[in-house]
């Protein structure tokens, strides 16, 4: 059979692949495997998609970096901020202090731990002379 230009149809050569449309909405094998494999891609890239929604750990780990940073932020902010209201000789003497303090640990530690003792046995001769009040 041949078509109004005179060229054959395909159906009527043997052996001929059958490439062109035979129907107007029919597509073309090469259509077909280039619609499969677009539709593959979308797939693929819909379940990384669905798949990164659902990984709740990956999530809450992404939300607490995104916290820490703010707060991170934040403190460097007030760190800057009390540093520039505070005058420079309380600088100057708060830094003696901590270097003197980072010098000599061992006394500081003991110092700390008896005003420690001395707290607890002033708190627990206060508790018994409330409780005999009542």
């Amino acid at each position: 059979m041949t078509d109004a230009s005179g060229t054959p149809d395909a159906s009527d050569v043997p052996g001929a692949p059958d490439e062109r449309r035979t129907d107007v909405g029919t597509p073309t094998p090469d259509e077909l495997r280039e619609q499969v494999e677009r539709t593959r891609d979308e797939l693929g890239q819909t379940i990384e998609a669905l798949a990164g929604k659902a990984d709740v750990k990956a999530q809450a780990k992404e939300k607490t970096a995104q916290v820490a940073d703010r707060i991170h932020d934040k403190a460097a902010h007030t760190a800057q901020l009390v540093h520039d209201a505070t005058p420079d000789p309380v600088l100057d003497a708060a830094g003696r202090v901590a270097s003197t303090a980072r010098a000599n640990r061992k006394p500081l530690l003991v110092v700390g731990a008896a005003l420690l003792v001395v707290l607890l046995v002033l708190r627990a001769r206060g508790h018994g002379r409330g409780r005999g009040c009542r």
